[in-house]
């Protein structure tokens, strides 16, 4: 069984970082593409990041691009997304999620569960001040 835990979200202000990390258990980490989707009060998922099986590529929303990295860690288990010079448009709730479709895809209007993702956690809240 696959269990995926988000953490690292905080309250900072608009300028500020953070690291969010993501532990998934239950799958062989490297063979899986994974993500990073948010949902911002009344919204839908957004898809901001992706990393292929492998680390063959990785891609970032046009908003979050030369800001946010999405990086993972094999030993660890742990898919991570550092955000800098953080703004208060990125308030939301961030997910990581596995199996999705790194490629243009992952952005598009509305993610739906279980079509363009699999597995995702409980989520971890962003809150960015100005």
């Amino acid at each position: 069984q696959v269990q995926v835990v988000e953490s690292g979200g905080g309250l900072v202000q608009a300028g500020e970082s953070l690291r969010l990390s993501c532990t998934i258990s239950g799958l062989t980490f490297d063979d899986v593409p994974m993500g990073w989707f948010r949902q911002a009060p009344g919204k839908g998922y957004e898809g901001i990041s992706c990393i292929s099986a492998n680390n063959a590529r990785s891609l970032h929303e046009d908003s979050v691009q030369g800001r946010f990295t999405i990086s993972r860690d094999s030993a660890k288990n742990t898919l991570y997304l550092q955000m800098n010079n953080l703004k208060p448009e990125d308030t939301a709730m961030y997910y990581c999620a596995t199996y999705v479709d790194c490629s243009a895809d992952w952005f598009g209007p509305e993610l739906l569960p279980r079509n363009d993702f699999t597995d995702w956690g409980q989520g971890t809240q962003v809150t960015v001040s100005s």
